[in-house]
């Protein structure tokens, strides 16, 4: 193995307990040479003399392959990996567009303020004459917004900005888009699920507001590595997009150990399963020992508030060893000051940090290089997240560890005990769809708002747009002209009123009772289970607990606490099959896609101990929430679960645990196939569902409309459900534990939940489905579903089973 990296992992292995073996797999990537190529004859000779002072002798192949694409006018994403100098790509032709015409404009987007404020930072260090780089985004005073308006020509922006800042006042921009040659949409992977789709939307309506003009800017788009670019950047900017994959960036050799923190004999967790210890415990670990040996360190952790306590964690351990080796440990997270930020950005690239505990605010974009190890603490829901932010190690050319410690998770778990799926499987392709009429129509509305809808222009935002356009004249949203068009009827903007990191409505904000001080704001759709009464609520590693909740005028009051346990929502949960899409029939077997009615209501909550002891249950008295969205399901025959030959020998009695135990192992494996979180998409299992007639399994997005998530299930069933079994075999436990069935979200508490019956579900369905027999029934387009009524009652358990609002 490579021998900076073994070095790394040897000193890890040597702090582990005698008795414990935690690392699952450990295996060398080599790394490859740079393959550089001459600068191209068309770039600005100025360009070219300040990248070569700021040590840059030569591009690399895909750098300048892609610079040629998008100066041919050509629209292009390049998805190469971490650290392959991306931003090269596009800052060339942009650039020497910029000095050879003096006219001419160009948009950068990014998804984060700190990224954006890093390119443009860069961009002012290279001082290209005649170049005038300004950022224009919520930070911006007033005075220099309008000096961007007047004199700017490389604008550094964010799609929140553009949605409400720049497109519903395109009159005071009219400069910047008569001469928009260039849009740059950096990190495009980060598009995905609802936030996606709106600003797939988004790109949309700035596309239409250049034609009018009299622009037709070049996109440039640079991804992490992904599956399926060119599609993917399709769907995202709305016209075909040329991808440029084959990376040409010198990447040095890395060791990838995949670490499974051990089992507590002394304790129990829900249900009396087994508990492993945490990995912000196990990452707090290895971190100390890696800035013992005097490495470089990054550790991914999923939460701010984990950061903050892995950080602690390392400290307390580093103490013990050297008291002024704590000092070279630091947390790293959004909300802190962007003074506070490039400190400990500085401090990190110097060597004064050693060790820095972050969230995923370092995986985008930031230039941290010269990294030994990086540490990351649960899966970040994708392989395109995991592997950009293993790249943040081995930067300097140097050979660096990476170590993957799995949560107490069905996928972690999955993840941990099958190296190929993390080293060998290709990463997903981005999932959005902006189609989905509960993000299109906001958008339509900011569309007619900014300039009235044509039949032509309609075209562009996709086949459902005039279907949902004729909805928003019959609600008065829009009117229709005499002449022809649709336009915008009231007087306030709508785009204020249009979230587009969210999934809709008015955040509820967390204000502090005693001094009127506001801590967040929370989702409307996941205040029901974060800020009810008597929730506890984290704030910057501080606890508060929730007087109470008012969802009519949006504001939860808190007050600071810190209580011996903590608080988990419980909820009764029904769905209705609205409309069946897609159908395969198989023996006994049918696996559908859809549209669904899911009815949520949060009914009380459950007050734990560290230990994971319930100390008691607490009624609540919230409104049902109704959500549209999208599913896959599967209905099973009667015969295929009772002892019937080739059935999985259940007891009527035992069928609903064990289709509960199915639905968590399908949820908790889904993201391994579409580029969600489990957090992102939710589930039901009845034993008799009133619409299918049969045991059911739902899975279903969390969002309005869909996201695109069940979509993606439905199209990989067969290795999704594989999974899913393979998951609950493989997992050590008796009867169930959160590396394999239970849930961190159950609205039903776990119960009932049948580990083996859970098995046998996924056997019988997987039968069917990898073997159908020849008369087995093609897709097709369905009618409607059942008549209504209880979607999840029938004979069995009308299960709760896991909430689907993202939160």
């Amino acid at each position: 193995m490579a021998n900076q990296g073994r070095r790394l992992l040897d000193r890890v292995l040597a702090g582990v307990p005698l008795g414990e073996a935690p690392l699952t797999h450990a295996e060398e990537l080599p790394g490859q040479d740079a393959r550089e190529v001459p600068w191209p004859s068309w770039a600005a000779p100025e360009v070219v003399s300040a990248l070569v002072e700021r040590g840059v002798p030569a591009p690399w192949s895909h750098q300048a392959q892609a610079a040629e694409l998008a100066w041919s006018g050509r629209d292009v994403v390049v998805a190469t990996g971490t650290a392959s100098g991306k931003s090269l790509a596009y800052q060339l032709p942009v650039l020497s567009a910029l000095v050879a015409e003096g006219r001419a404009t160009a948009l950068y987007l990014s998804p984060t303020k700190a990224l954006g404020a890093d390119q443009i930072r860069a961009v002012e260090e290279l001082a290209v004459p005649g170049v005038r780089a300004a950022s224009f985004d919520g930070d911006t005073a007033m005075d220099e917004r309008d000096w961007v308006r007047a004199h700017a020509n490389w604008v550094f922006s964010n799609p929140d900005m553009l949605h409400r800042g720049v497109l519903p006042n395109h009159a005071r921009w009219i400069r910047f888009f008569r001469g928009l040659a260039y849009v740059v949409v950096d990190e495009c992977h980060a598009y995905r699920g609802v936030f996606g789709s709106h600003v797939a939307l988004l790109l949309r309506r700035l596309r239409r507001v250049a034609r009018r003009y009299g622009a037709d800017p070049v996109f440039v788009l640079a991804s992490a590595t992904v599956a399926e670019p060119a599609a993917s950047a399709e769907r995202l900017v709305g016209k075909p997009c040329a991808a440029v994959v084959e990376d040409g960036s010198p990447r040095a050799g890395r060791v990838v150990a995949l670490w499974e923190p051990p089992l507590l004999s002394e304790l129990e967790g829900e249900n009396g399963a087994p508990v492993r210890r945490s990995a912000g415990a196990e990452t707090a670990r290895i971190l100390a020992d890696l800035v013992v040996e005097g490495a470089r360190s990054l550790a991914f952790v999923r939460s701010r508030v984990g950061a903050e306590l892995t950080a602690m964690g390392a400290r307390r351990v580093l103490a013990e060893v050297d008291p002024e080796l704590p000092g070279r440990v630091a947390a790293y997270r959004g909300g802190y000051l962007p003074e506070e930020r490039r400190a400990l950005e500085r401090a990190l690239a110097s060597g004064d940090l050693l060790g820095v505990a972050t969230t995923n605010a370092l995986e985008l974009g930031v230039d941290i290089a010269g990294l030994d190890a990086v540490v990351v603490a649960g899966f970040p829901g994708t392989l395109a997240s995991f592997w950009q932010q293993a790249g943040r190690a081995g930067r300097s050319g140097g050979d660096s560890l990476v170590v993957f410690v799995a949560r107490d998770d069905p996928l972690d778990t999955y993840l941990a005990h099958h190296p190929e799926a993390v080293l060998r499987r290709p990463v997903e392709a981005t999932v959005l769809d902006p189609s989905n009429p509960y993000v299109l129509a906001p958008h339509l509305a900011c569309a007619a708002a900014e300039l009235p809808l044509t039949e032509e222009c309609l075209a562009g935002f996709g086949e459902g747009a005039r279907e949902v356009v004729d909805g928003l004249v019959a609600d008065r949203v829009l009117r229709r002209r005499p002449n022809g068009g649709w336009y915008w009827t009231a007087r306030e903007r709508p785009q204020g009123q249009v979230d587009i990191r969210g999934s809709g409505g008015e955040q509820v904000v967390v204000v502090e009772g005693d001094t009127g001080r506001v801590l967040g704001t929370v989702d409307p759709a996941a205040a029901h289970w974060t800020v009810h009464e008597g929730a506890v609520y984290l704030h910057q590693g501080e606890s508060y607990v929730v007087d109470s909740l008012d969802l009519e005028a949006g504001i939860a009051l808190v007050r600071a606490e810190r209580p011996d346990w903590s608080t988990t929502a419980r909820d009764t949960k029904d769905i209705v099959v609205v409309r069946v899409e897609q159908e395969r029939r198989f023996a006994g077997v049918r696996v559908c896609l859809g549209e669904v009615e899911v009815t949520s209501q949060v009914v009380s909550y459950l007050r734990k101990l560290p230990s994971g002891q319930v100390v008691d249950q607490v009624p609540l008295d919230l409104p049902a929430q109704v959500l549209r969205t999208r599913a896959v399901w599967y209905a099973v025959d009667d015969s295929l679960l009772g002892s019937a030959p080739g059935g999985a020998g259940l007891a009527p009695a035992t069928v609903p645990g064990a289709l509960h135990a199915a639905e968590h192992a399908a949820i908790g494996l889904l993201p391994l196939f579409a580029t969600c979180d489990r957090w992102d998409i939710g589930g039901v299992s009845t034993a008799l569902h009133q619409d299918t007639g049969e045991a059911t399994v739902f899975v279903h997005d969390g969002h309005p409309g869909g996201a695109g998530f069940a979509d993606r299930g439905f199209a990989a069933v067969v290795p999704w459900l594989a999974a899913a079994r393979e998951a609950i075999s493989s997992c050590a436990c008796p009867a169930g534990c959160p590396s394999c069935v239970q849930s961190p979200k159950c609205g039903n508490g776990n119960d009932p939940l049948d580990k083996a019956g859970g098995a046998a579900v996924l056997d019988v369905v997987l039968r069917a489905v990898e073997n159908p027999p020849s008369d087995a029934q093609p897709d097709r387009l369905g009618g409607s579903g059942g008549a209504g009524g209880s979607g999840a009652g029938g004979s069995g358990s009308g299960l709760a089973g896991e909430a689907g609002t993202a939160r």
